[in-house]
């Protein structure tokens, strides 16, 4: 779920982006939107970094259902 709300805001922000004509109201959408990746990274380093320190299955599968941590990268694979 985090992850989804960060993707909007990140599409909202680049489609007003877009729209802007204003130099300095651009850089402060760029620099938002760059903020927003740092976030997600920090999201899925932090979803990664949980996943191979906790060994139980069942307690990692509660905290993706949560919303805690997202699935990790190999749940993809499958």
């Amino acid at each position: 779920m985090a992850v989804d709300v960060l993707m909007t805001i990140e599409e909202l922000l680049g489609e007003v982006q877009e729209d802007i004509d204003n130099p300095d109201a651009s850089y402060k959408l760029r620099t938002a939107r760059q903020l927003l990746s740092v976030l997600e990274q920090r999201n899925e380093d932090l979803s990664v970094a949980v996943s191979e320190a906790v060994s139980d299955d069942e307690l990692l599968d509660r905290l993706r259902e949560l919303d805690y941590i997202q699935p990790a990268v190999d749940d993809f694979a499958g």
